[in-house]
């Protein structure tokens, strides 16, 4: 089975309230060569898709990348404090795809496949 006919994952609540306050990811595409990029992004999502966007987006490694291969890995992530020490982010891996915002500005899509989520669930009480 093709792993990009699997369903979706559902964001929860929490994750969509923490995607919602982020606006920079790092994203890993991958060349026609098999050569690995990772770069920072501007992020939106929308509850079911991730929108990225920069500045001449079009003339990055990351455009021509998603062209010839549309895997790619997302991460979000920040630290909600460092004492005590608290990482939260969101990983994805899914599909890339090229396109334009309603504004006409080009932009990436990605639709996820997978996704792991760390420090945003609130913590059970004791």
């Amino acid at each position: 089975m093709n792993a990009f006919a699997e369903q979706q994952p559902t964001f929860s609540e929490a994750e969509k309230a923490y995607l919602a306050e982020q606006r920079l990811a790092r994203v890993a595409t991958v060349s026609a060569k098999g050569e690995v990029d990772v770069s920072p992004i501007g992020l939106h999502f929308d509850g079911e898709r991730f929108l990225l966007m920069g500045m001449d987006l079009p003339s990055t490694f990351r455009w021509k990348n998603v062209q010839a291969n549309p895997s790619v890995s997302l991460v979000v992530d920040d630290l909600a404090s460092v004492e005590p020490w608290r990482p939260r982010g969101i990983k994805v891996h899914g599909r890339g795809e090229i396109g334009k915002t309603h504004g006409g500005r080009a932009a990436i899509f990605v639709i996820p496949d997978r996704k792991w989520s760390w420090g945003i669930e609130p913590r059970p009480s004791a």
